[in-house]
């Protein structure tokens, strides 16, 4: 029998470390975190198993790389469309929503890394501190965008009203968000993205 060896490719350190995360991001969709195992993870990428030691210290800063990698590309899906300052705010917020609740965000394999994770967070302070992060992240994101919509009917708000309003958004997108994921026959895109644009367009006073 041929044994199978790892294949080697020629890429930069940056290359490596992110094809490794994404491995583990494969292998924890399927096994969970407790199934990630650096074994597994090296398999995965094909790679040498050493290769992970000479880019990670440990299995735990993989894993926080991979969690803030994770979420840092949530965000960067659910504001994609939310960044044109050529279309009205409304609009905008629209696309937030509608990038938000729809596939790739809503599939399978997106909750369940972030259900492998998310059981992490309250017992780990680096990745509870990952967590806070990318939170604040997208939740700031959200704020120019309800500071506009606020201006468009006139009215002014102050910093603390305009993260009270963000911090709402955000609940509703991801309730809406995480029961789309687990139960998408139930709740299909459309009915998710009508559902929230109704809800958040109320919080903001914003005619439809």
């Amino acid at each position: 029998m041929t044994e199978h060896k790892p294949k080697f490719r020629r890429e930069s350190p940056e290359q490596r470390r992110e094809q490794l995360i994404d491995a583990t991001l494969r292998v924890i969709a399927r096994k969970g975190v407790s199934g990630a195992t650096v074994r597994e993870i090296s398999t995965e990428a094909g790679v040498a198993f050493s290769l992970i030691r000479h880019h990670f210290q440990t299995k735990e800063d993989l894993m926080y790389a991979a969690y803030a990698h994770h979420m840092h590309k949530a965000s960067r899906l659910s504001l994609a469309g939310a960044s044109d300052d050529s279309i009205p705010v409304a609009d905008r917020l629209r696309r937030c929503i509608r990038d938000t609740l729809s596939p790739p965000l809503t599939e399978g394999a997106a909750m369940q890394v972030w259900a492998g994770f998310i059981q992490m967070v309250p017992r780990d302070a680096r990745m509870k501190q990952i967590h806070k992060d990318t939170y604040l992240e997208f939740r700031n994101a959200l704020e120019p965008l309800i500071t506009e919509a606020l201006e468009t009917r006139g009215a002014a708000a102050s910093a603390t009203e305009v993260e009270r309003l963000a911090i709402a958004c955000n609940a509703v997108l991801d309730g809406l968000w995480l029961e789309g994921s687990m139960l998408p026959d139930m709740l299909p895109a459309q009915k998710l993205c009508a559902i929230a644009e109704d809800t958040i367009f109320a919080i903001l006073g914003l005619s439809k």
